[in-house]
């Protein structure tokens, strides 16, 4: 599809705007970067930050597909890099500054590699669950580290000074540098206010530049690019040929590493994964916001590993989506991915063009910019969590994060990331209950009709069932509650019902409790139920099946699995009937029509009245009575046996509505209104029947007023137990 001339516009004047805000940023991570290794390599930090911003802003947007993200280089990928240079170069490996630069080549490449990986593998909706304290930490850690590596350029101090001696050492201080840092903070802060045609960034290093070459006309030795240690420097041979210098350097010293110094780049690479990952993500989270979209978290990251390792291989710095560039497009008009293409380009045709030109960029103004965007990363609104005590330990999250990242190291701060964040999900998971609700047999009922005598029975007895509901997941960190919880349950039930279809995760720990619980019940001869076991977990795993290869489900235990909590309920409930002395539905005889506890106590005459429009039926087990959506007008009376009514949910899906057992009727919807069947309804076991229909009691009902009266009546009555019942289960579960 052609773009509108409007569009294409817009994307034109968003690329040009947002490269005006990453070139000098990408100069400036350049070079904070490789001056780590010497003062010598500054201009090929600036060379290699252009290099970055070029490869990446041009094939970040062509293959990860958000409209208007600009990337280029970052400050998390200069801090982490800054960091490792900073240990590469210590000890024997100072001596080969080459060596370490080609180190920082291999964790791009590595990283680039990881994030591909972790798009192709879904890892790219994962990493935007990392928990807001631990990101917050350690984005604010990186300003921090950013922000003090930036002080001895800002003071111009020599490398050799340690940061703290210098920064208290007025005498070693470079007031030329100090004060072209300070006008450039100054500015950069200032420029808003001033202007919104020209990035702060810009306005920032312009001004910087201006009271750089004003100084030169007191001090003519800073107007020479020789020996001077206050600016980038001489790129080399213009900028093409320092673009093919930059790309040879790379490859040079390929073949002089070792497996030891290839072990160096693995923790750093999965770092700046993590961390280039995480901050792209925010950006488009952001660019969603502002534009009511939804970008695709896996594309976005499999494109910026590709940008990044194209950007590696040109001998470019690596980076992310940022938001600075990506908001300043956004108002200049970007519309579509070709603004963040344009933006790339544009950053190449500046760095033919302007190449002599950078080598006059102030080193301060440079530390300046970083200054005033370590500020900006620091996360301040993360005192707030200070002002309630149950966000106090989110902040010490935070501050963790921080120090460990300033004293320590930003490697060392990840780790301490990681295991905070196990840390605050283990939290989470205990402080929310396990057990969604409890309950007992005496107040909640299976689906299962009882007779008035039975129901009673188990209202008396039922209390040696108890139902719990679980939820959540069930691991080393909760199973002790639930443990507690049922402690005085297993000393005193004879059926513990465990209900597990809202939990989502299972351990071995857990498993292993449960396993004590089943222990402890059959040393009294007691029962632990479980129903509605997961047959997919969130993790993909089968709760029936862990539960068969784990031993928890064995023959010989006292373990019983059931679909659904109705159904364990039933068993239970069958097991108190049967110690009460109540015969099952199966194996006791056949009722007679007086004997249904419906028409029971009526006249002779009125029995046999009735008889004349009853048919007898006989079903096999696992054989319908009626199936959903068939016509029929039949009410029907259970002499022997049990009906199970199942509601169809699509082709393979079910729902157990209800069981009927001997004495008990069913089928009195469609007698009534004569609507369609709205369920199947099942003989559980070999089953007979008493079936009348509508049409022919009516016939019936003509002749016989007065009965045909006392029959709705009876059943208007039947009907109010039943749902006075369900009433009464509603309000024990709404109270549980």
């Amino acid at each position: 599809m052609v773009p509108s001339k409007e569009t294409l516009a817009g994307d034109v004047w968003g690329g040009l705007a947002s490269m005006l805000v990453a070139l000098p940023a990408s100069i400036a991570f350049g070079v904070a970067v490789y001056s780590l290794a010497g003062p010598q390599y500054a201009a090929r930090g600036a060379v290699w930050g252009l290099l970055g911003a070029t490869a990446i802003g041009i094939v970040a947007p062509l293959f990860g597909g958000t409209d208007r993200l600009i990337s280029g280089p970052c400050a998390p990928a200069a801090a982490v890099l800054g960091a490792f240079v900073l240990e590469a170069t210590r000890g024997a490996a100072a001596a080969d500054p080459e060596r370490v630069l080609l180190l920082v080549m291999l964790v791009g490449l590595l990283a680039a590699f990881l994030q591909m990986a972790y798009g192709a593998v879904g890892g790219g909706t994962l990493i935007k669950y990392i928990p807001y304290p631990v990101v917050t930490g350690y984005l604010s850690g990186v300003g921090v580290v950013i922000f003090l590596k930036q002080l001895p350029g800002l003071f111009g101090f020599p490398k050799a000074v340690a940061l703290w001696t210098g920064v208290s050492s007025p005498s070693l201080w470079q007031w030329p540098a100090l004060a072209v840092g300070l006008v450039t903070i100054v500015l950069m802060l200032a420029a808003p206010r001033l202007t919104r045609a020209v990035p702060a960034a810009i306005v920032g290093l312009l001004g910087g530049v201006a009271c750089y070459f004003a100084l030169g006309l007191v001090r003519p030795d800073l107007l020479t690019l020789h020996d001077n240690h206050l600016v980038i420097g001489a790129l080399g041979g213009g900028a093409t040929g320092s673009f093919a210098q930059a790309f040879a350097a790379r490859w040079s010293a390929l073949g002089a590493l070792h497996a030891a110094d290839l072990a160096l780049v693995v923790v750093p690479a999965l770092t700046l994964s993590v961390l280039l990952s995480i901050d792209t993500l925010k950006t488009c989270v952001v660019v969603d916001a502002l534009t009511r979209t939804r970008h695709d978290s896996n594309r976005e990251v499999i494109g910026q590993g590709l940008a990044n390792l194209a950007a590696t291989l040109v001998g470019g710095m690596p980076g992310a989506g940022t938001s600075g560039a990506t908001l300043v497009n956004l108002a200049s008009g970007g519309r579509t991915r070709l603004s963040g293409v344009l933006e790339g380009v544009f950053v190449l045709v500046a760095f033919l063009l302007l190449g002599p030109l950078v080598a006059w960029a102030p080193l301060a103004g440079l530390a300046g910019i970083l200054v005033v965007v370590a500020g900006r990363m620091f996360d301040r609104t993360s005192f707030r969590l200070l002002r309630q005590r149950s966000t106090v330990f989110d902040f010490l999250v935070v501050a963790t994060v921080i120090v460990v990242a300033v004293g320590v190291g930003l490697i060392a701060a990840s780790g301490t990331g990681v295991a905070l964040a196990i840390i605050l999900f283990i939290r989470d998971q205990i402080r929310g209950r396990v057990i969604h609700r409890k309950t007992y047999g005496d107040r909640v009922f299976s689906k299962q009709r009882r007779l008035p005598e039975d129901v009673a029975l188990l209202e008396k007895h039922g209390g040696q069932t108890v139902v719990c509901e679980l939820e959540g997941n069930l691991f080393f960190g909760t199973t002790d509650e639930l443990l507690s919880e049922l402690s005085a349950d297993l000393k005193a039930r004879r059926y513990v019902i465990l209900d597990l279809r809202r939990v989502r995760s299972v351990d071995l720990t857990a498993v292993h409790i449960l396993e004590q619980m089943e222990a402890q019940l059959a040393e009294r001869g007691a029962y632990l139920l479980f129903s509605a076991l997961p047959k997919s977990l969130p993790s993909g795993q089968d709760l029936r099946a862990y539960f068969d290869e784990v031993g928890l489900v064995k023959p010989a235990s006292r373990v019983r699995v059931f679909n659904q909590l109705s159904d364990a309920l039933e068993w239970a409930e069958d097991r108190i009937l049967e110690e009460a002395g109540r015969a099952t539905s199966d194996e006791a005889a056949p009722l007679e029509l007086s004997d249904i506890d419906f028409i029971k106590g009526r006249k002779e005459e009125t029995v046999r009245e009735l008889a004349a429009c009853v048919v007898e039926r006989s079903l096999a087990a696992g054989e319908r009575v009626f199936r959903q959506g068939d016509a029929g007008d039949e009410i029907f009376f259970i002499r022997r046996g049990t009906v199970r009514i199942v509601l169809r949910l699509g082709d393979t899906q079910e729902y157990h509505v209800a069981t009927f057992t001997r004495g008990d009727f069913f089928g009195d919807m469609a007698f009534l209104d004569g609507g369609l069947r709205s369920a199947d309804a099942v003989a559980e076991a070999a089953t007979d029947l008493f079936a009348v229909s509508r049409e022919r009691f009516e016939a019936l009902a003509e002749e016989h007023p007065r009965l045909g009266r006392q029959f709705f009546a009876g059943l208007a009555r039947a009907l109010a137990l039943r749902l006075r019942h369900a009433d009464g289960e509603i309000r024990a579960l709404e109270e549980a």
